[in-house]
């Protein structure tokens, strides 16, 4: 294959043979209500069905419903009564979109078990499940906005813009934490939010987008709600439990013992990524995230999740952190031409959009081969002695 590269050096490699998995899950949902229906739906899986097939079929259902909501509301104005030249979405979308979600989720849920079942867990599917994750995390918010739209009722591109860094943030600290404490402590609001996602588009294949048009006491619409919700849940629950376990890891002495410059490393190119995309929305010559919202959400998405996966390999490789992705460097030049040329602005940030979806695509191809080489495994087949 001449256009592979071998992202992936030989002290990554060895990190990996030396790879052992640690995670602690406490959230009482995932215990009490979760793990035991999955336990119940792996049993009905063939055992010749590979884990990391169930991770990308279940990583498909989101496409699905990323590429259906785009299909009938891609400017996100389907939910604006004010807006009559953009038809609403139709009913079944929601019933689908819930559907979607739910065999997404549940398949999440049930690879590990079929790698534990199949005697064939290892480090490729963590990577391969957390990498694909970090990816649905822009692709399933983003459909959550066109049951609200840009409303009165609800937010703005802009602030919309944010809500997506928030999920962002929470996820890439929760690698962080693991890249400081050897330990991925899973947070309680993944499976909240996916359940109550599921929830919500239910409620709206019944009741339509009217069924969101109210506001609660002191003018609060229900998308400031959501909004709302999205961000003290991160405050409250996410970034104090997270650097309590970094601290006690540190306390301890059971995590990584890394010095401060280097336990903060992994935040570079996270902190530096918000910095180049923000400005360039905020500060745009055509505004072009109210002309384009959508492929403002996708790149910024599909970038993150690039950058989430370099740490999820270091963390997992326990080497040390890119500062600077070479993924950035095309961005920082696009931001700066838009502003030089300001005529097609809208045409490079849809080029930034292509080019990321094809630099992380042969990204994940190429390291997902590599790993595949190296421990001579398929990554869709399992080999006979496996079974």
């Amino acid at each position: 294959m001449k256009l592979e590269i071998k992202y992936l050096t030989q002290e990554h490699l060895t990190g990996f043979e030396n790879y052992k998995y640690s995670s602690l899950d406490t959230s009482p949902l995932s215990i009490y209500v979760m793990h035991p229906f999955w336990n119940k739906v792996v049993e009905y899986c063939p055992k010749w069905v590979a884990p990391n097939l169930l991770t990308f079929s279940g990583f498909l259902f989101t496409v699905m419903n990323f590429l259906m909501f785009a299909s009938y509301d891609y400017f996100f104005y389907a939910s604006s009564d004010d807006m009559p030249d953009y038809p609403n979405i139709p009913r079944w979308v929601y019933a689908m979109a819930a559907f979607n979600i739910f065999m997404a989720y549940t398949l999440d849920g049930i690879d590990g078990k079929q790698a534990r079942r199949t005697q064939t867990s290892g480090p490729l599917g963590e990577l391969f499940d957390h990498g694909l994750d970090s990816w649905t995390a822009m692709l399933i918010t983003v459909c959550m906005y066109s049951v609200f739209g840009r409303t009165d009722h609800s937010v703005s591109p802009l602030r919309m813009y944010f809500i997506l860094w928030n999920v962002f943030v929470n996820f890439y600290l929760s690698h962080w934490e693991k890249y400081n404490t050897g330990v991925l402590f899973l947070p309680w609001g993944y499976d909240a939010s996916m359940l109550a996602t599921i929830i919500v588009f239910i409620l709206t294949s019944i009741g339509g987008h009217e069924a969101w048009k109210f506001m609660l006491p002191g003018g609060i619409s229900a998308g400031i709600m959501f909004e709302t919700l999205l961000y003290v849940s991160a405050i409250i629950s996410n970034l104090p439990v997270v650097l309590w376990n970094i601290y006690k890891s540190y306390r301890d002495k059971t995590g990584k013992m890394r010095s401060l410059p280097e336990a903060i490393r992994p935040l570079v190119p996270a902190v530096l990524f918000f910095a180049i995309a923000t400005f360039w929305v905020t500060c745009s010559p055509n505004n072009i995230l109210e002309k384009d919202p959508r492929i403002i959400y996708f790149a910024v998405g599909t970038i993150f999740s690039n950058i989430c996966c370099r740490l999820i390999v270091s963390q997992m490789s326990n080497t040390r952190c890119e500062v600077l992705p070479l993924i950035l460097v095309p961005v920082a030049g696009a931001v700066a031409f838009s502003f030089m040329v300001p005529s097609l602005e809208i045409e490079t940030m849809y080029l930034v959009a292509i080019l990321s979806l094809l630099a992380h695509i042969h990204y994940g191809a190429c390291v997902v081969r590599q790993m595949c080489h190296h421990f001579r495994i398929h990554t869709f087949t399992i080999r006979e002695h496996s079974e």
